[in-house]
């Protein structure tokens, strides 16, 4: 019933309040929704899903089926999912990928798990039946969490802590120290600016050898050396001039 349907959508679209987007539009249904778990950049977090026929639809939870923000939407069209296979830690996942933004969901049994993957990776389908797409060519990286790196993922000998900042390679979504990422890309389908990547990365994206890519590190990191006790060496000579000139 479109009536019906109508509704349903104009009570999700009510639920995220003037910060949302409005989400009624000529044809759109809603095929399903409930609660997964969203691995972010600091640990799984508990999110509401809308799956529509043609978007993904998320947000934070403040009133249970009544209250969300943060409100996140995933064109379907230029969405491919992805399963991911059972470990000790962690079960009923699977990986929603974009080209803008990639990350890891959890259902709470196989079962749900099973119906998810179903329902969207029919939607994807039919959309781009319906509007003659193709896989997009590029997808954006899936994030390692913080919590999983206690140490940087490419040197494997920095340790992060309050002065250490994780950062994380936007085209390995490795995580990764300063040291180890120094260099910025421009990557076609996140449509930004030059972003950080790892060295590795920028050795491959950029057919760069590692050894010069390094050795110029090292170099400019001397001359960064030089130059500041250089200008140290020079405070401290006007400093001495100064006390024996005035005083």
């Amino acid at each position: 019933n479109s009536e019906v349907n109508t509704r349903r959508v104009k009570n999700v679209e009510q639920c995220f309040g003037s910060s949302g987007q409005p989400l009624v539009e000529f044809g759109r249904v809603l095929v399903g929704e409930g609660v997964l778990i969203k691995m972010c950049r600091k640990g799984p977090k508990q999110r509401q899903f809308f799956l529509f026929n043609d978007i993904l639809v998320y947000g934070n939870i403040l009133i249970a089926k009544k209250r969300y923000n943060k409100q996140n939407l995933i064109d379907l069209a230029s969405c491919c999912i992805e399963d991911l296979v059972d470990d000790t830690q962690v079960r009923n996942g699977w990986l929603i990928r974009t080209p803008l933004k990639s990350f890891a969901v959890y259902a709470a049994t196989a079962t749900e798990k099973k119906e998810w993957m179903m329902h969207m990776q029919r939607s994807v389908h039919d959309l781009r039946i319906k509007n003659k797409k193709c896989d997009p060519p590029s997808l954006a990286a899936v994030w390692i969490p913080d919590s999983e790196a206690a140490l940087c993922m490419s040197c494997g000998r920095t340790q992060f802590s309050l002065l250490q900042r994780r950062h994380h390679c936007r085209a390995c979504g490795n995580v990764i120290c300063r040291s180890c990422s120094s260099h910025s890309l421009k990557i076609s389908n996140l449509k930004k600016g030059p972003v950080r990547v790892c060295d590795q990365c920028f050795v491959k994206l950029s057919s760069v050898e590692y050894n010069d890519v390094k050795e110029r590190n090292r170099r400019e990191e001397l001359e960064r050396e030089g130059g500041e006790k250089e200008k140290s060496d020079s405070s401290a000579e006007s400093d001495d001039e100064l006390t024996n000139d005035d005083y």
